[in-house]
């Protein structure tokens, strides 16, 4: 077993069933802060149109792709977690999360999704009662 792994192991067996508790409230709370600040971050016309606004177009090609390839790898580990948390039982935001990491990854047929997400009336009064609650404009749909 590698080391840090066995550290990480033993760090769950002392802190025990609290530990537990105390990871879960943390995840929880992360990732409601985490979604807030990506939902807030939205431009109004972020789901209007046919393709999303482009990232980092005026950056050098070698920071636009390494921006691109951890801005994917982010989209599918918060995808992860959005399924993870979408299980019952489970606290946090999973529909929500897995929007976010939706719009994070580049893949063929992705607008489509996106837009029958953001369409569901839950997640589209959610995303704008959240951003009414910091100021900003509702989103624009099609």
């Amino acid at each position: 077993m590698q080391s840090w792994f066995k550290a990480l192991v033993d760090l769950g067996k002392r802190l025990g069933w609290w530990g537990a508790v105390a990871l879960s409230l943390f995840l929880a709370i992360g990732s409601v802060a985490f979604a807030t600040l990506i939902v807030v971050g939205w431009p109004v016309d972020q789901f209007k149109g046919p393709s999303p606004p482009p990232f980092w177009e005026r950056r050098h090609p070698v920071i636009r792709a390494l921006g691109l390839g951890g801005k994917n790898i982010a989209g599918v580990l918060v995808m992860l977690l959005g399924f993870i948390m979408a299980l019952p039982g489970v606290p946090g935001q999973g529909l929500l999360l897995m929007l976010i990491g939706l719009t994070l990854v580049n893949f063929p047929g992705k607008r489509r999704i996106e837009r029958k997400l953001i369409r569901r009336p839950a997640v589209f009064r959610a995303v704008n009662a959240l951003r009414a609650r910091f100021g900003h404009p509702t989103l624009e749909l099609d």
